[in-house]
């Protein structure tokens, strides 16, 4: 514990647990007076050579004086922090605050020395430059602003952390030294160094879990049945490539082997590393088989066992503890109460997870929080027959569970450059860090499709056993962020698979132009009928008849895809009496072949009844061994007959055409390629945050700081409002108060007939369906009148809250709304004003900052955005002024983290400007932002 002479108490909120380069983990906290034993140990363990260069002379042991010095810290001029890894110093770095003249300083002093040790056992981890993000982020939360650092010049390694951390620098050589200078104020680049050093290490821990070369089942037991035996026999049928063994404490003395897998009483008699343990012991052994794997160095743990947070308060506390201990040693956890993981890669074919079989190796990705949803998407990927079907397999899938530790994330950043992976499918309950989540599904969403189900999207809290943030925001809005950052939000998990193999199997369309053809109209018809329900442009179907040959098939669809007014090709079939087999498999050789000669344009198959079909379509470019007549002489053109063998490999970019039960199906799956397609075009290209030359950023912080010193929450007055809104060049219609007729009089006179007036009561302001509004009132006469009605009506004005305010150009009734969730962070929201708009959910939403093009957008996606545009022959709405409305108010909420609600309402867009008639702004602490400090794993 601190003395009594430290000026601040110990402070657990810059405790953190943080992933290492090598996909390890680490543990970084304060060092405190207790450390004295730990220091002297870890230093112990330096080299001569690390140690030299840290203080600039031989330096063999700390004296009791150096330990006291760097054990006793303030935690405001004189800071440390240690790496630990089971409870033990790996690193440390601290901060002493100076001067101009480079002696000891206290505040408003802004300048602190900074240096490190790093033992050398674990140099090369990333220590160093996880600990500098710590530290700065200390450091600034003390109003420290610059770290300056002394360096030998052969100490190249420590040199490269302060240069390559993307701070701005200045480097100077004297005394032989090497001086820097670091601005610890993020900078765009530190950012993208500090997120791609993030990405790196969290996919390298990821990949350590699924790539491992060794693999220990603990709770492997003797029955056959069990858990922990199912999936031992499921690692070894799988024909893992790495070593397998079999853990139980309850193994007899000398038991060589369980099922031809070594086994073994203790994680610890294995001779060798284990990378991945498979945990399948009741809740109460895990504390013990995590110990044990933690002291023989076992880098991740599989946890299937339940009795945790899914099962109350107490499986909760006793998750938080298989973190914390799990963590402590190094180690990522999947789990608890996970399904398992597989990876199908031919260089690993792990199957640890209880699915009997290994699924079929292809391009998906697959994570699911649930073990039973994570069944049923396995099996849908898997079949041949029936729905949707197909050789398209996975990659990877993961289980997670509870989640507690690995999660969609994590997932997000290995399959990001994952090589064997095209395609990402993620079923969710819960979003534990929506921001990050929003951060790194649009730079995945970039360079692979991500296509995610939301499950419990209905449940005002979170699952059970998900310990996450709960957001305010309702699920419409959610999904609409998750679209805007690329996301394809689907709502069920046939729709997920749907799209998957699509996205899989086909090249992303160029457009919404969607040729239509096959031998059935009706089927045809209906497939025309989804595409415009599904807002895609498709062309006249062509009936072929139910005559239609599969060189007819092969003829119409070579002539769609080399329509330069077609992006994509659906094709509609129905059995063909008397052929079977070899006609499906004919027809689907006939389409394939097409398909080739185009690959650029997408080709969707709407079968009914033609389960054969559906597997000749897949089988047409399989590996697997198969056997037929000869191909015809012309490939090009397939005789009706002949079922040509397929190549024993696929041709160089050959595409497998995806087959439907349904057109709706079909046809909805394109529709979510299109729109995906159409966010990468756009996505190249995303705009920029406007600057507007009259903004006064400067006087609205000094106006904030001034109104926030009264308390932590308010709502503004009308004059706070509109002087606020003012300085970023949003001007609010004045509204005058009228407690009684005179003083309504008097408010008309100053503002010029025609007035309106309006009750502003909570339960009447902005429903003027209800007739709390008078508009266009002329003169004092009308006014007089419009009051006694409104008193009449509604009740007294104390009430009724009136006020007066001047006309408006007539126009469009719109809102501006922007608010700060907790955990998706700032949120702008765009909608008609009225009641018809709150009923149908009518609002558009875009996470701030909002870029030119977003807002354009913005403006554009909202169901009634017609009525902005001249709709039924009226006057169009002046659009550019309510787009940048929007980014000023954007930029207010960016700037200004302390305005946490901002309400426009009613902004009327008339055909030349608009006017902002009512405004409201609330002003907080803003919430703690945790994307924007020092890299860190969710508390435990």
């Amino acid at each position: 514990m601190q003395t009594s002479s430290d000026r601040h108490e110990y402070p657990a909120h810059w405790e953190a647990d943080v992933v290492l380069r090598d996909g390890g983990t680490a543990r970084v906290r304060p060092i405190t007076v207790d450390d004295a034993e730990r220091l002297v140990s870890f230093y112990e363990q330096v080299s001569d050579e690390s140690k030299y260069y840290r203080f600039f002379a031989p330096y063999p042991r700390l004296s009791a004086k150096d330990v006291h010095r760097f054990t006793h810290h303030d935690f405001v001029d004189r800071v440390g922090l240690a790496a630990t890894v089971g409870g033990e110093f790996i690193a440390t770095v601290r901060y002493d605050r100076i001067g101009a003249d480079g002696t000891p300083a206290s505040a408003p002093a802004d300048e602190a020395e900074v240096a490190f040790l790093v033992q050398d056992a674990h140099q090369g981890r990333g220590v160093a430059s996880a600990l500098l993000e710590h530290i700065a982020a200390v450091a600034r939360e003390r109003g420290i602003r610059r770290f300056a650092a002394e360096v030998l010049p052969a100490n190249t390694k420590m040199i490269k952390v302060f240069t390559d951390a993307g701070y701005t620098q200045k480097r100077s050589f004297e005394d032989g030294v090497v001086r820097l200078e670091l601005d610890l104020e993020p900078t765009d680049r530190s950012l993208a160094v500090q997120y791609a050093r993030e990405q790196r290490a969290e996919a390298r821990s990821v990949r350590r879990l699924l790539a491992p070369g060794s693999v220990a089942v603990v709770g492997a037991g003797r029955t056959a049945k069990g858990v922990g035996r199912s999936i031992l026999g499921n690692i070894r049928d799988a024909g893992f490539t790495g070593r397998l063994h079999a853990v139980n404490k309850a193994f007899p003395e000398g038991q060589g082997d369980l099922d031809g897998v070594p086994a073994h009483r203790s994680v610890r008699e294995i001779d060798g590393p284990v990378d991945l343990a498979v945990l399948a012991v009741p809740a109460e052994q895990v504390p013990e088989a995590v110990a044990d794997c933690g002291e023989h160095g076992v880098q991740g743990l599989v946890v299937v066992s339940a009795g945790y947070a899914e099962s109350g308060p107490e499986g909760r506390e006793r998750q938080r503890a298989l973190v914390r201990q799990a963590r402590a040693y190094g180690m990522r956890i999947i789990g608890p109460n996970a399904f398992g993981v597989i990876n199908t890669s031919a260089g690993v074919r792990l199957n640890a997870s209880l699915a009997p079989e290994l699924p079929r190796p292809g391009r998906i990705g697959l994570f699911a929080q649930s073990g039973a949803i994570g069944i049923a998407l396995l099996s849908r990927l898997h079949r041949r027959g029936g729905g949707v079907t197909g050789v398209t397999g996975v990659s990877t899938f993961v289980s997670s569970g509870n989640r507690a530790d690995v999660s969609g994330n994590d997932l997000l950043q290995y399959w990001y450059d994952d090589p064997d992976t095209d395609v990402v499918l993620m079923y969710l309950e819960s979003i534990g860090n929506p921001r990050k989540f929003t951060r790194l599904a649009r730079r995945t969403a970039a360079a692979k499709p991500l296509v995610v189900v939301q499950g419990a999207r209905h449940r005002v809290a979170a699952p059970q056993g998900h310990a996450v943030r709960a957001t305010r925001l309702p699920h419409a809005t959610v999904s609409a962020l998750l679209r805007q950052a690329g996301v394809i939000r689907v709502d069920t998990i046939t729709e997920l698979v749907d799209a998957g193999l699509l996205l899989a199997r086909q090249p992303l369309p160029a457009g919404p132009r969607v040729a239509i053809l096959g031998n059935s109209e009706s089927l045809g018809l209906l497939t025309y009928d989804a595409c415009l329900a599904e807002g895609l442009r498709p062309h006249p179907p062509l009936d072929l008849t139910t005559a239609a040959s599969a060189r007819d098939f092969h003829a119409a669809l070579s002539r769609a895809l080399a329509d330069d007014t077609c992006d994509a090709v659906v094709v509609t079939a129905i059995p063909t009496v008397g052929e079977g087999s070899a006609g499906d498999a004919a027809l689907a050789e006939a389409l394939r072949s097409a398909s080739a000669r185009t690959p650029a344009k997408p080709v969707l198959v709407v079968h009914v009844e033609l389960g054969g079909l559906a597997q000749a379509l897949s089988a047409a470019a399989s590996t697997a061994p198969q056997t037929g007549p000869a191909a015809p002489a012309d490939p090009g053109a397939p005789s009706d007959a002949a079922v040509p063998a397929p190549p024993a490999e696929p041709p160089e970019g050959a595409h497998l055409i995806p087959a439907y039960p349904a057109a709706e199906r079909a046809v909805r799956a394109l529709a979510e390629a299109v729109r995906y397609a159409q966010w990468r075009r756009d996505a190249a290209d995303p705009g920029k945050v406007p600057e507007y030359e009259d903004i006064d950023e400067k006087g609205a912080a000094d106006l904030i700081d001034r109104l926030l010193a009264r308390g932590r929450g308010l709502t503004l007055g009308t004059e706070e409002t509109c002087d606020l809104l003012g300085r970023y060049g949003i001007h609010v219609h004045r509204a005058l108060p009228a407690p009684t007729p005179d003083a309504a009089a008097a408010a008309a006179r100053g503002l010029g007939y025609p007035v309106a007036l309006k009750a502003t009561a909570p339960h009447l302001r902005h429903r003027a369906d209800l007739g709390g509004v008078r508009l266009d009132l002329a003169d004092e006469d009308q006014l007089r009148r419009a009051y006694d009605e409104l008193t009449e009506l509604f009740g007294t004005p104390q009430e009724l809250r009136p006020v007066v305010q001047g006309m408006a150009p007539r126009g469009v009734d719109t809102v501006v709304r922007a608010v700060i969730d907790p955990a998706a962070g700032a949120v702008l929201s765009f909608g008609l004003a009225g009641a018809a708009t709150q009923l149908l959910g009518d609002t558009a939403h875009r996470l701030i900052p909002v870029t030119e093009r977003e807002a354009t957008s913005l403006v554009r996606s909202i169901r009634t955005a017609p009525l902005l545009f001249g709709w039924r022959g009226s006057a169009p709405a002046d659009t550019p002024a309510l787009e940048e409305l929007l980014l000023r108010v954007s930029r207010l909420v960016d700037d200004h983290p302390e305005v946490v609600a901002v309400t426009l309402e009613p902004v009327v867009v008339a055909p030349r400007g608009l006017s902002v008639l009512g405004a409201s702004v609330r002003l907080a602490p803003p919430p703690a932002r945790d994307d924007l400090g020092p890299r860190t794993l969710p508390a435990y």
